[in-house]
């Protein structure tokens, strides 16, 4: 509720090309305090077109649809020009009906903040939106460990940007990337949680990420996580 305290109603768009099935999400989330439906797409294009259009907090994006599909709208929600012209933040959970999907995996690269299966219950959809609209990862450490080792084979050279941080910066780093709580973060690095989410977002800022599940992303990409 904190996040929903602090900026009012979270907007959520559907994005599926199964109509019951939308309808039945839209009834989920307008039910919840603090939470709205503000469009529907049924395929990847109208998904991206109404990101662009409605600005969402949340889109809900089915990870199969026919035409394009949720891999490529996350692709194109996050392409650089949009981000930039954007008022707000606009976050992605990616609904599919297999664990540890290989496509959610790839849109997670995209920018998606994790994944949920379709047959998750209301309380955990719930959870799920404020827990992404706070900037946070919808997925276990150890799946989104499994999901990246099967992704970054050979990591690519670390950027300037990585270099640059501090000391204190790549302590926490490494402790995020590995999916640590602030909580857990502060007693690894012998700082206050206050400080820790100070370094996150000193972090998030010198290496052009949007939230802590790019970071995740960025440690495997670069070979920074063991």
């Amino acid at each position: 509720m904190a996040a929903t305290a602090m900026t009012g109603s979270i907007s959520v768009l559907l994005a599926d090309d199964q109509e019951l099935f939308r309808s039945g999400v839209a009834v989920i989330v307008d039910a919840q305090v603090g939470m709205s439906v503000v469009g529907a797409a049924a395929d990847g294009s109208e998904a991206v077109r109404l990101v662009d259009e409605l600005a969402p907090d949340v889109v809900l994006m089915d990870i199969r649809m026919p035409g394009m599909d949720g891999v490529e709208a996350t692709r194109q929600i996050f392409l650089p020009e949009r981000v930039n012209r954007r008022p707000k933040p606009v976050r992605v959970l990616v609904l599919t009906t297999f664990n540890l999907d290989d496509r959610a995996a790839t849109a997670i690269r995209y920018g998606a903040s994790g994944f949920l299966l379709k047959d998750t219950t209301p309380v955990m959809l719930r959870d799920a939106i404020r827990t992404v609209h706070s900037g946070n990862a919808v997925l276990a450490p150890p799946d989104l460990t499994t999901l990246m080792d099967h992704h970054f084979r050979a990591p690519v050279p670390v950027p300037e940007a990585y270099l640059a941080l501090t000391d204190k910066e790549r302590d926490v780093f490494t402790a995020a990337a590995r999916g640590l709580s602030n909580a857990e973060i502060a007693a690894k690095v012998f700082a206050s949680e206050s400080t820790v989410k100070t370094h996150i977002g000193a972090i998030l800022r010198k290496l052009a990420l949007r939230d802590r599940v790019q970071i995740v992303v960025f440690a495997y990409e670069h070979g920074l996580v063991g």
